[in-house]
């Protein structure tokens, strides 16, 4: 750990003790959710993944940063000045892009820049200027991207992090200096001479709810005293590790590299002794292919179980089944540079929609693999004919329904062991390989108690829950160590005894663990076409559901990952790692910064359960001072009135232990209008009132889930409540108004000072009119001297309104009233339905160039329309649009509100207008539609056409013209 600089006397200790907050007051979301977003695409390549990339829910290290920094930073009388002095300590500033330039092609730089060939020699193909020196080339090249939007400058780019940090600060620190009235000249001095300025000491900062340790290790990296728990000993064995290893220095991870290796060495060594592993031709394996196989009940065969037989795709590898008449069952033989028609008909296995299908049964479509296990319903359970497996089983019973059968195996070539590039080779299975197949399950037979009572192996049975059923119910599974074939058992079994005594040697199996279970699946792409095949680690979701084909390394694919792959990093801060319920906190500290469970969050408590296990028995120090079990019963979870009751106990507890001008931030993804509602009662329960809240927005698509993977992160900072007052209701509207109407103007005008690009997008505006309402209403103590908060503790009846709900959807509805969207006449704004409103809106975003989908999620829950998605053209993460009025078509024109409103009935004349090119036929629906009532009407009409013609110019040509064509006919429309 770095020692910290003395601090000069010039200092002011406490002198921004009462000082709003930079976060209270602004953030640069827009920069900040492109940065985050930078930092997730990089997968592997973040900071704490390679520690455990099994814990999905980490908080960008970028946002972290922010976050911190934003509650140390003063708000000041020049908030763009604020702003600027924030962009350059994190990086963001635009002249920093001279230093975080990565990668940059002469190609790339838009040959209508005005500065074009100052940084180009003329010529057809663009190349540097030779006389350029290397600073100036930079310099301009930070010109150019400087006009780029932000998000495009970032593929050119390091992540902060990645630069040296000397480097990418070191000409900033008098100008810093200057404005916030210190002296540092390192980012760990600036946060410890604010923590005196604001605290009267170093920052001390804490986070109960630790789960993958990126709030902890940021803040501990930045310079800031660090407290970190979790009641998950997993959670806090990961953030150990971000401290203890990636924070370690050069030495310490040169040791923890060769007690690592000397791991690997001795279990390399003993299975090469067993000679389980090697061929009679020096040969050794790879990676073992398994697949279930069952009795066919209409036909007594003995069939494999798989949904493809495609073992690899760039190598045309496939597994045939090959009929044996007198035993009734398939040989398996392996064919490698099959033609392609072969390569598609083994794409269809033998299991197809939940389906057994096999040749040798008549009936083609085969029978329900629910038939096959005997599934049955009995005192409203669903129940099955699975036999439970009992504690010393490890492979199945010759009776049991589901066998488990080696199909295949992954040979690397004698000549390229231990080679950089191997040759490999998929082949069928042989006698001799059932035979070492045999003799593992020998080993394992004879040593699986004697292991299990020294705690090599898992004894645990796996206590049923929403997660740990799967194993259970479709396998028969019923302890931990049956989710392992015997050669995974055999390799963990030699690594966790050659290793347990040191901690690092945990975090690195754990890693093998996520490896080596039969919930590993083979792909056989490889994650892309023209790639080998690669098996997929237990966690590629966050589900333990058992498969029918799985894959198991052998110890030479398997070892590598004991070793911590990771960067390394100073740690500028004293940190504290324990085992501990958030609603026992008591340590105290002056930030907060926590990413607790809400209503959607993973059930780690079950799943990591599959790593507590193998390492809770003889854990080492300091683990051994933990307590090593999930701890479901004292889980914070669920959505109830007891989740509410016990996250009030967590952040009564937090709210205790901070000073009074204590802050806290609290992250949570934002999926569900309800949980942003509780989470704001909660926080009023707690004792706490929100100065701000802001939309961070990440998102990825992924090829394993349908739709679309968003996550948007809201940040809601939060102060002690210090004074008991009571308002009124009558009154309480009004402070929301006024409140709503102040932090639009702080943000419009900040909005206009700011020349380089817009920083707040509607959606943001809305958000920060939502917080100023909540900073209203989360002032009070009571309302009407009645306890709001009450309302948490006790279970809602279907659908009731608390009082908070109530005005928090009334400073919903102010929200929406003060954002009319430009264009848009405000009386007739007031006079939609929500679903109205939505589109208008969103028009009008498109107009602007929105394309993330969260954009669109978020304001479907303003303005609470449930089903968006009938609305939408397209869904994809950052390529979502609304559906046009072709795209529309005759769809949700029945029915009542959106069906009938104006709004939809000319998105129908547009289409009308649009089949034709002629508008009589949009105003003939009109008039027929409207009856009577037409002529009123015919003024709000024009305005819907008008504005649909002025927002789809650049978005939706064809139905910009059509709408103009019937805004005018129906303008000049006559009896």
């Amino acid at each position: 750990m770095n020692q910290m600089t003395s601090i000069p006397p010039q200092v002011a200790s406490l002198s921004l003790a009462n000082a709003p907050s930079f976060i209270e007051r602004e953030m640069p979301v827009g920069r900040i959710s492109a940065e985050a977003y930078k930092e997730r695409k990089a997968g592997a390549g973040q900071t704490l993944t390679a520690l455990g990339s099994y814990w999905k829910g980490r908080k960008p290290l970028i946002l972290v940063r922010a976050t911190v920094l934003g509650c140390l930073l003063p708000a000041t009388n020049d908030p763009v000045k604020d702003l600027h002095i924030f962009l350059m300590l994190m990086g963001m500033d635009d002249g920093a892009f001279a230093r975080r330039i990565k990668s940059i092609s002469p190609k790339d730089v838009d040959s209508d820049w005005q500065s074009y060939l100052k940084l180009i020699e003329p010529g057809v193909r663009p190349v540097w200027r030779k006389t350029l020196p290397k600073e100036e080339r930079h310099r301009l090249i930070a010109d150019w991207l400087a006009t780029l939007p932000y998000d495009d400058r970032l593929t050119f780019c390091f992540r902060p992090e990645e630069c040296n940090q000397d480097d990418l600060l070191g000409g900033i620190w008098d100008e810093v200096n200057a404005h916030l009235k210190t002296s540092a000249r390192s980012f760990p001095e600036l946060v410890e001479q604010l923590g005196i300025m604001r605290f009267g000491r170093r920052p001390k900062l804490a986070d109960t709810f630790c789960g993958g340790g990126s709030i902890p290790f940021e803040a501990a990296r930045m310079g800031c005293d660090v407290y970190a728990s979790d009641l998950n000993p997993i959670a806090c064995m990961l953030t150990w590790g971000a401290f203890n290893f990636i924070g370690a220095d050069e030495e310490r991870r040169a040791e923890i590299g060769a007690e690592q290796k000397r791991i690997a060495e001795a279990v390399d060594a003993e299975i090469t002794r067993l000679g389980v592993e090697h061929d009679r031709h020096g040969n050794r394996a790879k990676a073992y292919l398994y697949c279930l196989e069952t009795r066919c009940p209409k036909t007594g065969w003995l069939v494999p179980m798989a949904p493809s037989w495609v073992i690899s795709i760039a190598r045309k590898t496939i597994a045939r089944l090959v009929p044996d008449h007198d035993r009734k069952r398939y040989d398996v033989t392996v064919e490698s540079g099959v033609d392609d028609a072969a390569l598609k008909a083994a794409e269809k296995g033998t299991v197809r929609d939940g389906r057994l299908v096999h040749p040798m049964n008549p009936e083609k479509d085969g029978v329900a693999v629910s038939v096959v296990r005997g599934d049955y319903r009995e005192d409203r359970t669903n129940r099955n004919g699975l036999r439970r497996w009992e504690k010393q089983d490890f492979v199945p019973q010759p009776d049991d329904i589901f066998q488990e059968r080696l199909y295949c195996i992954q040979w690397i070539s004698k000549g390229s062991l231990g080679k950089a590039r191997q040759d490999t080779f998929f082949a069928t299975v042989t006698e001799d390989d059932i035979a070492r197949e045999r003799q593992v399950e020998a080993i394992v037979r004879e040593n699986l108690a004697h292991w299990q009572e020294r705690g090599i192996v898992p004894d645990m049975p796996i206590e049923p829950g929403e997660k740990t059923d799967e194993p259970i119910r479709t396998r028969g599974w019923t302890h931990w160590h049956q989710l392992f074939a015997p050669r995974q058992l055999l390799i963990c079994a030699l690594a966790h005894e050659f290793g347990r005594e040191q901690p690092h040697n945990s975090i690195g199996f754990a890693n093998l663990l996520d490896r080596m279970s039969k919930l590993c699946r083979l792909d056989s792409f490889g994650g892309n076409v023209g790639r080998e095949p690669k098996i997929q680690t237990t966690f590629y979701n966050q589900a333990l559901n058992p498969l029918l084909t799985y894959a198991v390394r052998a110890s030479d694919y398997a070892l590598p990952h004991l070793f911590l792959d990771t960067p390394a990093s100073d740690i500028a801060g004293s940190f504290e790692v324990e085992t501990r319920n958030a609603t026992t906190f008591c340590s105290n500290r002056d930030l907060l910064v926590t990413d607790p469970p809400y209503a959607d969050a993973v059930n780690y408590h079950e799943i990591t359960e599959f790593f507590i296990a193998w390492l809770r028995k003889n854990a080492p120090p300091p683990f051994n001072q933990w307590t090593w079990d999930s701890q479901r019963s004292k889980a914070i979870k669920g959505s109830d009135e007891k989740f509410r009751a016990d996250m009030v106990d967590a952040y009564s507890a937090i709210a205790s232990h901070m000073p009074d001008n204590g802050i806290q931030v609290v992250m949570f993804t934002h999926q569900d209008a309800g949980v942003w509602a509780d989470l704001a009662a909660i926080m009023w329960s707690a004792g706490l009132r929100v100065t701000a809240a802001w939309n961070i927005v990440t998102e990825t698509e992924s090829a394993l889930k349908e739709g679309n993977y968003v996550q948007g992160t809201i940040l809601l900072v939060l102060r002690k409540r210090l004074v008991a007052k009571n308002a009124k209701r009558m009154d309480i509207e009004g402070e929301i108004e006024a409140e709503v109407d102040r932090q639009l103007k702080v943000l419009h005008d900040l909005d206009e000072d700011w020349t380089t690009e817009r920083l707040y997008t509607d959606g943001d505006l809305q958000l920060a009119a939502y917080a100023a309402a909540l900073r209203v209403i989360t002032a009070y103590e009571t309302i009407d001297r009645v306890q709001v908060g009450t309302d948490v503790f006790r279970k809602l009846k279907k659908g009731e309104k608390t009082v908070i709900r109530e005005l928090i959807e009334y400073a919903a509805s102010v929200a929406n009233n003060k954002l009319v969207p430009e264009g848009f006449q405000t009386g007739l704004w007031r006079e939609l339905d929500p679903v109205s409103r939505f589109y208008v809106r969103m028009l009008e975003m498109e107009s602007k160039g929105t394309t993330r989908f969260a954009d669109y999620q978020d304001f479907a829950k303003a303005f609470a329309v449930d089903d968006h998605k009938a609305l939408m053209g397209s869904t994809k993460a950052n390529a979502a649009s609304l559906a046009g009025a072709d795209e529309m078509k005759a769809r949700l024109l029945e029915g009542k509100g959106f069906p009938t409103s104006p709004l939809r009935r000319v998105l129908f004349a547009i289409y009308k207008t649009m089949q034709r090119g002629d508008p009589k036929d949009g105003v003939s629906f009109l008039r027929t539609e409207y009856g009577p009532d037409y002529w009123p009407t015919r003024t709000k009409l024009v305005e819907f056409a008008r504005y649909v013609a002025l927002k789809t110019v650049k978005t939706r040509p064809a139905e910009y013209a059509a709408a103009d064509l019937l805004a005018q006919k129906l303008e000049v429309d006559r009896l």
